[in-house]
């Protein structure tokens, strides 16, 4: 019987998650450049990647197409994208661009954030590897997915935010709709899905160590 041959790893899946590792590298300088036209095109940008990260995980499990290399370089294309955008933000609202307020409470995006967001990522690369060890796969549960969502909406919203500040400048915007209506209803937006956001990584990863334990206990208590 002829052994089965492997699965070639370049097929349109991982070529889209390829195509996300590219855009992510082109984003942070997108963003840390002060001009309208250059920030409106690191939105258009980052939709198109957050797009991609929906499309390539469910065309290869419909099309049978997971692959060694896709199951490492989906995560790895997620937390570029996730340092391209908040790296930016942090060194931008820490003096990088002093006339632009970050989206936040005081103008500037709080360092605790950012360790919430990397913190918990950092750990579940680790404990996954660490559970598989064990014989026990964690798959991406909805409240990962829920907050992936609410995290692709506040960075757009924030990025978003640094196109129109810098269309402000240019075009020197200082009406009454534009400093009493458009910048507090972004703001508030902003902040709200940030603030979402933080919690759901809270609590995504608190879902994430109950179904190993609930996993775990399983194992032991099979024959």
């Amino acid at each position: 019987m002829e052994a089965a041959k492997p699965m070639p790893w370049l097929n349109l899946p991982n070529a889209i998650t390829l195509g996300r590792i590219a855009l992510a590298v082109l984003l942070a300088p997108m963003i840390l450049t002060d001009g309208f036209g250059v920030r409106l095109a690191a939105f258009i940008v980052f939709l198109i990647a957050a797009f991609s990260d929906l499309v390539d995980g469910r065309l290869a499990r419909s099309r049978n197409l997971v692959t060694d290399f896709g199951k490492l370089a989906d995560p790895l294309a997620d937390k570029l994208l996730l340092a391209a955008t908040f790296i930016p933000f942090y060194y931008l609202s820490h003096g990088g661009e002093p006339e632009t307020p970050f989206a936040w409470f005081g103008g500037k995006l709080p360092w605790w954030i950012l360790a919430i967001v990397f913190g918990r990522e950092l750990f579940i690369t680790v404990f996954r590897g660490y559970a598989a060890r064990r014989g026990i796969i964690l798959a991406a549960g909805r409240a990962g997915k829920l907050k992936a969502v609410f995290q692709n909406i506040a960075t757009g919203a924030i990025i978003f935010w640094y196109a129109l500040w810098s269309a402000s400048r240019e075009h020197g915007w200082d009406t009454e709709f534009w400093n009493g209506v458009w910048v507090p209803f972004h703001r508030i937006f902003a902040i709200v899905s940030l603030a979402i956001a933080v919690i759901l990584t809270v609590w995504s990863l608190a879902v994430y160590l109950k179904s190993f334990r609930t996993l775990e206990l399983q194992r032991k208590a099979a024959p």
